[in-house]
């Protein structure tokens, strides 16, 4: 197969239709080959699925009203699919398709995908001996119903050969638009997901994304909005990297800072897998039928089938008294295999009169020691 083929031109030249079609068919191929190769396919802007409320004129039943908003889309051709302007989706269309089913509560398929038609107004050429016929051709699309599970279908389709040109007309690649409920012959709402398959945006392949300014900043959101997450890129001085929500002003408010030298800052707590041989740590003070909690990053489950083990202190406190000369001594201080603190002290008064003895519950410092076990009695890993 041949490379492209770019037309060249010279003086005098009499330059037939096929002359002027390959230079829009050279130009044609380069863009779609720019578009495939250097950007993932999608919704590149609207083209949302957008519901009014309307009422059967017939029967009252209330039902919804969808429309595709504006926007584009390139398919995986590498085609453009523009819809300049809000279009009303027809309930005919659906029935044609999907009429027949029994009533369910499952969203179908809605799809975008390109298609050519000649304009309803094209200029018409006329030359000296020519044929006269008309000079444009409208790329427009269609949108198309599925059945239900048609959504997988997105997933198989192929792009075309590298050296491929556009296809006259053009084939057909599916875009999912979102789903539509469909209730009573009307529809009923609208989805952006279903069955684990969402709408598809276009996207960017690189290897390298620099930026110009000093700063480069990844968003989950078109723009800045206030409590949304970013991560920012900065080249200033000194250099760092920021995760952090977007504040009112615009800037972002860090959670977590990498230095230039390596240090790591973070605002809240920090968790992760612990290795074979690590001790972790928990102290603090609990009362009688408290459940003493486990230091962070440990679980339960982990403590149950013996990959961690725990080692506990328990220290009484002194508790409180109404007169200097009471005396106490520890009943029990324990703790249970559910981890729950036993703590009884006994308390009395020599001077008082009569000699009374309580038991009452009391107070323990406490002190959680937890030991990752060696796998298989192996060593440290």
């Amino acid at each position: 197969m041949t490379g492209p083929l770019r037309p060249e031109f010279h003086e005098g030249q009499v330059l037939a239709a096929a002359d002027l079609s390959a230079t829009v068919a050279h130009a044609r191929g380069a863009a779609a080959r720019q578009a495939r190769y250097l950007h993932e396919w999608g919704i590149a802007e609207g083209l949302e699925l957008v519901t009014a409320p309307r009422t059967d004129p017939l029967t009252g039943a209330r039902h919804v009203e969808v429309s595709l908003a504006a926007g584009m889309a390139v398919d995986g051709t590498g085609r453009e699919i523009v819809v300049a302007e809000p279009v009303v989706l027809r309930e005919s269309d659906f029935e044609d398709v999907n009429g027949a089913d029994l009533p369910t509560g499952e969203p179908y398929p809605v799809f975008l995908a390109s298609a050519d038609r000649e304009p309803s107004r094209s200029p018409v050429a006329g030359s000296c001996g020519g044929t006269a016929g008309r000079t444009r051709v409208e790329e427009t699309y269609q949108v198309l119903f599925g059945r239900l599970g048609d959504e997988r279908l997105v997933a198989d389709q192929r792009p075309p050969e590298v050296g491929a040109a556009p296809a006259d007309p053009p084939v057909r690649w599916l875009v999912l638009l979102g789903y539509v409920r469909w209730t009573d012959g009307h529809f009923a709402g609208v989805e952006v997901a279903a069955r684990g398959v969402a709408r598809r945006h276009a996207g960017v392949r690189a290897d390298t994304v620099s930026a110009r300014a000093g700063s480069l900043t990844l968003r989950a959101d078109p723009a800045a909005r206030e409590g949304r997450p970013a991560l920012v890129l900065s080249g200033g001085d000194p250099p760092s990297l920021v995760f952090g929500l977007y504040q009112g002003n615009g800037t972002v408010d860090p959670l977590m800072t990498v230095a230039a030298n390596g240090n790591l800052s973070i605002q809240g707590s920090f968790s992760g897998r612990i290795s074979v041989g690590s001790v972790l740590v928990q102290s603090g003070t609990a009362t009688d039928g408290t459940l003493l909690p486990l230091p962070a990053g440990v679980t339960p489950e982990q403590v149950a089938d013996g990959r961690v083990v725990l080692h506990v202190h328990l220290t009484p406190r002194v508790p409180a008294t109404r007169s200097d000369s009471a005396l106490h001594s520890t009943v029990e201080a324990a703790v249970g295999p559910d981890r729950r603190v036993r703590c009884r002290i006994r308390v009395f008064d020599p001077l008082a009169s009569p000699v009374e003895v309580h038991d009452r519950p009391g107070a323990v410092d406490f002190l959680v020691l937890a030991a990752v076990a060696a796998a298989d009695g192996g060593g440290r890993g």
